[in-house]
């Protein structure tokens, strides 16, 4: 789609400084762009590539702007800004209504309603106006589905689960599968725990390829307004996931923790079960979370694997490192006075 700076900042805001009828087709970064497309610089170590960039025009904070050979778009929030222009050079026009003749329907759907080849729709469904399911997915008897949203191939929701409005769903996703619940008999054999509970997911939930929601066992599955998980991450049942918070690929959450709002939680890393993690926390890739936390701020860490009670023992007493470090300072004080008495 091409606009021109113009109609752009009309559309978002901004100030912009050069010529409003410049178009711009795409996006790009500051070193790769060509004068139909448009840069953004948000990251000051970054600025370096600024001087010799041929970008139509570049989106920027105020304090940037007198070192842009290009023209500009200034803006207090330049990452945000480009997101949103991302967004909309970026639209293209979503299928046509209609059901493709090799979908099983099983339940009544609106005429604004896009389902691709080979989706099956269970009874009892409900689909909000303009829903996208695109081909292969699997809608379970009872599930319902919001107004706008987009499920891509492949995407199987299990009965009785629901689906906000404006969710976007992305090939290979499990919504619903029953968590991982047994209990052991003394012949060590595992009896299975029926899930009885749902999973319930928000407005404007984004879910990546191949993550996995697991349904809760009593209680549902929560996963509230805005909240954003990339690719492959692991949802145990009865977890919670506060308002717009968002995790980067391959994250395990493991049964009944819970996340508060306004929480990322960087790739790989694990938060294990019945935990609570207050909101605005950061958790950095990798971080093992094995105890709550309550105060916001940034956690990062994680410890060698070995048998569990050298774990358990060496982990005690990495606890109390700073009172150990402490105790030495005041030992090396009192034997160096030691030394000047001798």
């Amino acid at each position: 789609m091409t606009r021109t700076l113009d109609e752009i900042v009309a559309r978002f805001g901004g100030d912009l400084r050069g010529n409003g009828q410049q178009a711009i087709t795409g996006l790009a970064t500051l070193d790769a762009a060509t004068p139909q497309q448009l840069s953004f610089l948000a990251n000051p170590k970054y600025r370096s590539q600024l001087t010799s960039t041929r970008a139509g025009a570049v989106i920027l904070a105020a304090n940037m702007a007198a070192a842009c050979p290009v023209a500009t778009i200034v803006t207090p929030q330049p990452y945000l800004y480009f997101a949103r222009v991302s967004q909309w050079l970026a639209e293209i026009p979503g299928p046509a209504p209609g059901v493709h003749s090799s979908a099983v329907i099983e339940s009544a759907i609106p005429a604004s309603a896009s389902i691709g080849a080979q989706v099956w729709i269970g009874p009892g469904v409900e689909l909000g106006e303009n829903v996208v399911i695109d081909a292969q997915c699997r809608i379970g008897a009872g599930a319902s589905i919001g107004t706008d949203s987009h499920l891509y191939p492949g995407v199987t929701i299990y009965h009785a689960c629901q689906i906000g409005q404006r969710a976007i769903i992305h090939s290979g996703a499990v919504i619903g599968a029953d968590g991982f619940g047994f209990a052991r008999e003394a012949t060590g054999a595992w009896v299975k725990i029926a899930q009885t509970g749902r999973v319930l997911i928000g407005d404007d939930v984004e879910i990546g390829a191949n993550t996995t929601i697991d349904r809760g066992a009593l209680e549902d599955t929560v996963i509230e307004d805005g909240v954003k998980l990339d690719n492959q991450i692991q949802v145990g049942h009865n977890v919670r996931i506060g308002a717009h918070t968002a995790m980067a690929g391959c994250v395990g959450i493991a049964g009944s923790a819970k996340v508060g709002a306004g929480c990322t939680v960087g790739g790989g890393a694990i938060i294990l079960g019945h935990l609570s993690l207050a909101a605005g926390v950061n958790v950095s890739s990798g971080t093992l979370v094995a105890k709550s936390i309550t105060t916001p701020g940034s956690y990062t860490g994680t410890v060698p694997f070995m048998a569990h009670d050298e774990w358990l023992k060496n982990f005690s007493r990495l606890r109390h490192l700073d009172a150990m470090a402490d105790k030495i300072r005041a030992l090396e004080k009192r034997l160096a006075e030691l030394e000047k008495k001798a």
